[in-house]
């Protein structure tokens, strides 16, 4: 008898260990409990220490942390035509576990899916020029995007990076090619800008040598000047004529 009644009690008493394990539940800082009376959402509870009640309630953990989902390599088409591979990353929260819970059946593979889709979407309507060049505007228009239709599912969505945009060989050449043409381009419009300065300067300078015909023999001489310091044995340039002029008059007086 005294055995029965030992084993009674010990029974007893793992079933209120076991009870109280259930019905007390500690909530970390970043965690929320969901909690469903009867299969119909009752309440938030958390963080710290809650009370569930066995069999009438179940919970469901939430975690609020930021996660960091790294969206596949996408197959994408650009408005011009070109076929590109395009990976980004995604950084979201959960801000309302009620709503990540009951309107979601999965909420982390839904963002996945849709990051998917948007990613596809807002890329296709840009050329490859715009995908190379204004990453920062395309990460904002597909955080906005993603932002926008996840809010249904608790879910904010506060930054989005795409990572590469990798091409063919193919058309990394004919990048290569329309890169080395600009340049060439660019090169030749300088140039042509130099030539056009430079004449705009001579204009000037002719003006001003009009003026008086004696600045231009000393420039003239001073050309010689410039010239008789080279190391070269012969020298030849040309005789204005006014100076020959000048010197006959000398010599008839």
């Amino acid at each position: 008898m005294h055995f029965i009644a030992g084993y009674y009690g010990f029974f007893v008493l793992i079933l209120i260990i076991v009870v109280l394990f259930y019905i007390f539940r500690v909530l970390r800082e970043y965690e929320r409990g969901v909690i469903f009376m009867l299969g119909r959402f009752y309440k938030v509870k958390g963080p710290g220490l809650i009370i569930v009640i066995p069999v009438l309630q179940q919970m469901v953990r939430v975690d609020l942390r930021t996660v960091v989902m790294d969206v596949p390599t996408q197959d994408v088409i650009s408005r011009d035509n070109v076929s590109v591979k395009v990976n980004a990353v995604i950084y979201f929260r959960v801000v309302d576990p009620n709503k990540a819970i009951i309107n979601v059946e999965n909420f982390l593979e839904a963002t996945s899916q849709l990051s998917q889709t948007t990613l596809r979407s807002v890329l296709g309507q840009h050329e490859l020029d715009d995908m190379l060049s204004e990453r920062e505007q395309l990460n904002a228009d597909i955080q906005t995007i993603l932002d926008k239709q996840t809010d249904a599912w608790g879910i904010k969505v506060s930054n989005v990076e795409i990572k590469h945009v990798d091409l063919d060989e193919s058309m990394v050449r004919a990048i290569a090619k329309q890169a080395e043409a600009e340049r060439e381009r660019r090169a030749k419009v300088i140039h042509a800008e130099g030539e056009y300065e430079a004449s705009e300067k001579l204009l000037k300078a002719a003006k001003v040598l009009d003026q008086q015909h004696q600045a231009l023999q000393l420039r003239y001489l001073q050309t010689l000047v410039e010239v008789a310091g080279d190391k070269s044995s012969t020298i030849v340039f040309p005789m204005p004529i006014d100076i020959l002029e000048g010197l006959n008059k000398h010599r008839e007086k």
